[in-house]
């Protein structure tokens, strides 16, 4: 089943999601027009005004490739999306464009004076990586809260319980006692070591928490000295310290000495940027509740859902119980706006061919998403995708099934334009 579908009445008022089937209904009966593609919102051509609405809280499972997104209505996930964010192509931009400076400063060019010192970041300063991931993310809450009546936001704060994670020996007797016992450990251990046999890399398998330095020759249970393996390899090693283990392979004794004492590379990442989200939600004026990485897969192992971004939105938090409503999320990714240079260059840093200054061709820009239907020619089809324009007025269409190229801008129609983003479900 798809998503529930978003509707506003004639004043733009947000008012409860309706099923699909009814809002094909509402569409087919001319009570309503289609007001956006993404996210499907439909606005009634009335205003309504004695209507009971249901609140609808929305839940964030912040992560550092992509952030679970999930509308929760009472006890019923209504609306999923997953957000795909482009971080890592941002910080690639970022050192090609720094290689690319400095290789022009150093070449025999007129003497530049070095300019240092001369810059400061405030206090609350992000990487552009990280800022990026704290801008969509808000960027989408903002738009729901919009077409949705949203009377609170949830969101994942801690991935982790650093209290467990530092000094399990001390805060041992009252997770035990407690249902969330070996969660936040091992979701971590998890994470760290990708789901894989630390010794073998075997996957798919019941893995076991194991201690790198024997706990029966004084080893502890602090997170560096914790790793996975599956049942064999824990049985074969024991109590023997883990350098006659491995030492007919120094290759993977080296890799899990080193990776034992690395830091996770995603998880720094979302502590980096969970307080900023947090501060910029609270503008929005709803109340927040938070939850940690623990708790969250704790609900979502008690209700036997799978492991997905937006389930995991939907389960942060107090849960009681959750009847999933929608199997088909909407999956979002960011693509940005473009670029503002006026010419590419090649890998020298060497201008190489021009860009058009002007991005609008016959009223479309490249990445609007529409819908062209060619009647006569060698390319008759409907097709829909993402364009790519062309100052002689023949685009080329990035369909599900391929790219069509030349087809004219009389063919095309929008669906929905340029946003930054890209879509499927």
């Amino acid at each position: 089943m798809s998503n529930y579908v978003l509707v506003i009445d004639s004043n733009k008022q947000p008012l409860n999601p309706c099923h699909p089937s009814v809002a094909r209904k509402l569409l087919k009966s001319k009570n309503a027009a289609i007001f956006r593609q993404y996210p499907f919102t439909i606005v009634l051509k009335k205003e309504i005004l004695d209507v009971v609405i249901e609140p609808i809280e929305i839940k964030i499972d912040p992560g550092s490739q992509t952030t679970g997104i999930a509308l929760v209505q009472g006890d019923k996930v209504i609306f999923g999306a997953e957000l795909s964010h482009r971080g890592s192509t941002i910080k690639d931009s970022l050192e090609s464009r720094r290689s690319l400076r400095r290789g022009r400063r150093s070449r025999k060019t007129r003497y530049r004076q070095a300019r240092f010192l001369n810059r400061k970041k405030p206090s609350c300063w992000l990487a552009p990586s990280l800022q990026h991931r704290v801008d969509t993310t808000l960027t989408w809450i903002k738009k729901l809260i919009k077409f949705a009546p949203i009377v609170g936001i949830s969101q994942e704060l801690v991935r982790f319980d650093l209290q467990q994670l530092e000094n399990p020996e001390i805060s041992g007797v009252e997770y035990q006692q407690g249902e969330l016992v070996g969660y936040e450990v091992r979701e971590y251990l998890l994470n760290k070591w990708d789901r894989k046999c630390s010794y073998c890399s075997i996957e798919n398998v019941p893995l076991q928490v194991e201690h790198i330095h024997p706990k029966a020759k004084g080893g502890t249970n602090r997170i560096s000295n914790l790793c996975l393996a599956c049942e064999s390899c824990n049985l074969k090693k024991g109590t023997k310290d883990i350098n006659v283990f491995l030492a007919k392979k120094p290759d993977v004794l080296k890799r899990i000495l080193s990776q034992a004492k690395r830091p996770l590379k995603d998880a720094a990442a979302v502590n980096s940027t969970r307080w900023t989200l947090f501060n910029a939600l609270k503008n929005t004026g709803l109340p927040i509740t938070t939850g940690s990485g623990g708790k969250t897969k704790f609900n979502r192992t008690r209700l036997n859902l799978p492991k997905q971004h937006w389930i995991d939105a939907a389960c942060v938090g107090i849960v009681d119980t959750l009847k999933v409503l929608t199997n088909k999320p909407l999956l979002i990714k960011a693509t940005g706006h473009g670029t503002r240079q006026s010419c590419r260059t090649d890998k020298y840093g060497f201008p190489s061919r021009y860009v058009p200054r002007f991005k609008f061709i016959k009223g479309f820009q490249t990445g609007d998403i529409v819908k062209a239907v060619v009647t006569k020619g060698k390319k008759i089809g409907t097709y829909v995708g993402r364009v790519a324009v062309r100052s002689i007025g023949s685009f080329n269409i990035s369909s599900p099934n391929g790219l069509i190229q030349g087809i004219s801008y009389k063919n095309c129609t929008h669906i929905h334009k340029k946003d930054g983003y890209s879509y499927a479900t």
